[in-house]
């Protein structure tokens, strides 16, 4: 058996021996959405410690458990607290969270995340819809062999957002009065944020916002079949747009700052999840 597929398969055992919730939608709790779960209808939870060979997030403010539930009448797991490339881990270990929520029977992966703003007319504590992504500065979660029973060997990216998902998104920010923008994604590996140079690399690119997740979390559950949705918190302007220095304290201030309205897009969003 695969290597990789074999850790998921433990920690998908470790998972049903302790836990008997069957999400639809599977939400990743970005940066400023750490405490998303103390509004919703808890019915379990489960620590990543407690997950046979599990990764378990090192960075400043991201819990590390599965809080399951229910937002509105729609069965949730939340992930509070996810790995990042930047912190050592293989890639495979980055996607194993993802990839063990849709065994989990999640249908919808629900991305979000705090994101540096390229797009011209952003500004701190913006929202973005993410329409599409460029991963290619971070390795490929399904490089080596293909696991079969996972996907495809060669899949289909050409909506790797779903374009349904999007139009939910779009219609629960005009009924709060969300000036919601729209944009395509960038990934890179940190953990360094990114020179002006680079920043200029991006939007020569086409990226309206750049950041050190989410991308290859979708590439790998639309590998599994999953609808993916995300958005980014633009937590700050990249570096070059602006002359102020960056730092994860800024980054975390403004996703805090706008955290309550950010959990109202998701909640309303996540209720018309049919």
């Amino acid at each position: 058996m695969n290597t990789v597929y074999e850790k998921l398969q433990k920690c998908y055992e470790s998972y049903q021996a302790k836990i008997s919730f069957q999400p639809k939608v599977a939400l990743v709790l970005g940066s400023g959405l750490g405490d998303y779960a103390n509004d919703i209808k808890v019915e379990a939870t489960l620590d990543y410690h407690d997950i046979e060979g599990f990764p378990v997030s090192t960075v400043p403010g991201h819990k590390g458990r599965f809080i399951f539930g229910y937002v509105g009448d729609v069965p949730v797991v939340c992930m509070q607290g996810r790995v990042h490339y930047y912190e050592g881990y293989d890639m495979s270990d980055v996607v194993l969270p993802a990839r063990l929520m849709k065994m989990m029977g999640a249908e919808v992966l629900f991305l979000t995340n705090a994101a540096g703003g390229i797009q011209l007319g952003m500004k701190a504590g913006d929202f973005m819809l993410i329409k599409d992504q460029i991963a290619c500065f971070v390795p490929s979660p399904l490089r080596g062999a293909n696991i079969d029973e996972l996907g495809t060997r060669f899949p289909d990216m050409s909506q790797i957002y779903d374009p349904q998902l999007q139009k939910i998104v779009k219609k629960a920010a005009i009924d709060l009065g969300i000036d919601i923008k729209e944009g395509t994604y960038l990934q890179l590996s940190g953990p360094q944020f990114e020179t002006p140079k680079e920043v200029a690399m991006c939007r020569t690119l086409g990226a309206d916002a750049v950041g050190m997740s989410t991308a290859c979390e979708a590439v790998a559950a639309r590998h599994m079949g999953m609808k993916v949705v995300g958005i980014s918190c633009i937590s700050n302007l990249a570096c070059g747009i602006t002359a102020v220095p960056l730092s994860h304290e800024e980054v975390q201030e403004t996703a805090d700052k706008v955290a309550p309205m950010f959990k109202a897009l998701v909640t309303e969003t996540i209720k018309h999840i049919s």
